[in-house]
């Protein structure tokens, strides 16, 4: 059933898409290309932050800070089901998105989309959400200063969509 889902879901969308726009009359061919525009402007928009970040948690992932931290912390988790391979993810998403995204792009590349790890990986990044990032874009752009309760809501959160994500995948995909 989920294979079947996934293979469907983007034609689906796609065909949902096109047809609303047709009944609204709107010239879906123009918007797409003006989207892949700004696409394309916004990629190398961002390029140099992502090719920073990049080098920049090769440091310390190369530095040993990052296993030193891992190494501490994996027993910790492993009680609770977690991979000790999602650990760096679970630390850096919260930092940085385009950081999250360089380690998950290394864990699916060293242990494939398919598997566990890469499954819990996977559904962790699109449950967890860049804290940091997120107070300090958005609270700094209205001017709130005091996160108050905020922050370590958000961190319960985040440790909330560990677990989720490992919870749903071991039910999902090891029954």
């Amino acid at each position: 059933m989920i294979q079947w889902i996934s293979s469907s879901i983007i034609p689906l969308f796609m065909f949902i898409i096109l047809t609303i726009g047709m009944i609204k009359k709107v010239k879906v061919y123009d918007c797409f290309v003006e989207g892949a525009k700004e696409g394309l402007s916004t990629a190398l928009r961002v390029f140099p932050n992502l090719l920073t970040m990049l080098i920049a948690i090769g440091i310390f992932r190369e530095s040993g800070a990052l296993d030193y931290i891992i190494k501490f912390l994996g027993p910790i988790f492993g009680l609770m089901g977690v991979p000790e391979e999602v650990l760096p993810l679970a630390l850096l998403r919260p930092l940085s998105g385009s950081g999250g995204l360089a380690i998950l792009g290394d864990i699916l590349k060293n242990y494939h989309p398919d598997s566990f790890i890469g499954r819990v990986a996977s559904t962790m990044m699109g449950s967890a959400e860049t804290i940091f990032y997120t107070l300090a874009v958005y609270f700094g752009s209205i001017g709130i200063k005091n996160y108050r309760h905020t922050l370590p809501a958000a961190l319960i959160a985040d440790f909330s969509a560990l677990i989720a994500s490992v919870v749903v995948c071991s039910w999902v995909f090891l029954r």
